[in-house]
């Protein structure tokens, strides 16, 4: 198995809502002062070249992070995270693309720590490699194994990212399984789940499974770009499901998923859910 790489997907619609939301769970987190962990259980490679290797076979992230580039017309919240993948292309052309580590790195406090885990050889080496002499932690290893050994972290605040590739159908329950056991040990902490927008059942099932789990409050998000083959395959679209979400991120979403669709967009079928659960 482990053929999945995500060199070949970065930049795309659905990075572009990851990592929106992955860096208002972090900016949250920072507004006290108290130390927290950051905990991404499938870290990839890091950092992604745009210019060369797998990214240019279908070159997604032209109709991902390419369509903000220069607009000067986004939501504050949105802006900032563009502003942070500008950050590490310093010529002003668009050559790298961050993956979630790096959003967190350039986050992250002196006092915060950064747990990073991935399975694949070829990225958890690009990875050793990109974060070489940072002081972070990473691990060669599963992520959802690792994961229970880690909570509670000792500042008792962290957001744990979970972003499977789901190439195998058993990471859609395997994601739930760690969720479970996650917020056994660790119920206030900040979890983020990844999923795509898929016909199969597993992954249409996935969001309504996590609704389920024992927390108070919960945020659902995704965003579609396109309608739904008529053949039934591929991925129309993906979400993010957040539990123990910061107070404002539904107002921030309400505000920044209808210019997702407007950008992004790339049919009819483009449109936005956004549901949550208030404590």
């Amino acid at each position: 198995m482990l053929s999945y790489r995500h060199a070949f997907h970065a930049g795309n619609h659905a990075d572009v809502l990851k990592h929106f939301v992955e860096v208002q769970l972090l900016r949250y987190l920072a507004q006290k002062e108290k130390a927290y962990w950051y905990i991404d259980t499938h870290a990839g490679a890091g950092c992604y070249e745009l210019d060369r290797g797998y990214a240019v076979q279908n070159a997604e992230y032209e109709s991902g992070i390419l369509r903000l580039w220069n607009r000067d017309d986004l939501p504050k919240p949105l802006a900032d995270y563009v502003e942070l993948v500008k950050a590490i292309n310093q010529d002003g052309q668009m050559k790298l693309y961050p993956g979630s580590p790096l959003i967190a790195q350039q986050l992250l406090r002196e006092q915060d720590r950064m747990r990073l885990f991935e399975l694949h050889p070829s990225d958890s080496e690009l990875l050793a490699e990109n974060f070489h002499g940072s002081g972070v932690l990473i691990q060669h290893s599963d992520g959802f194994a690792a994961l229970k050994a880690l909570l509670p972290p000792p500042p008792r605040r962290a957001l744990v990212l979970i972003d499977p590739p789901y190439e195998d159908k058993r990471d859609y329950q395997r994601v739930v399984s760690a969720l479970k056991e996650g917020i056994k040990r660790f119920s206030s902490g900040v979890y983020a789940v990844w999923y795509p927008r898929l016909q199969r059942n597993d992954a249409r099932q996935l969001p309504e499974q996590l609704k389920l789990l024992p927390v108070k409050s919960w945020i659902n998000v995704s965003l579609d770009v396109q309608s739904i083959s008529e053949e039934g395959f591929g991925m129309h679209g993906s979400g993010m499901f957040v539990l123990n979400p910061p107070w404002n991120l539904h107002a921030v979403l309400q505000q920044v998923m209808p210019c997702l669709v407007k950008i992004l967009g790339q049919d009819a079928g483009a449109s936005y859910i956004l549901e949550q659960q208030s404590a």
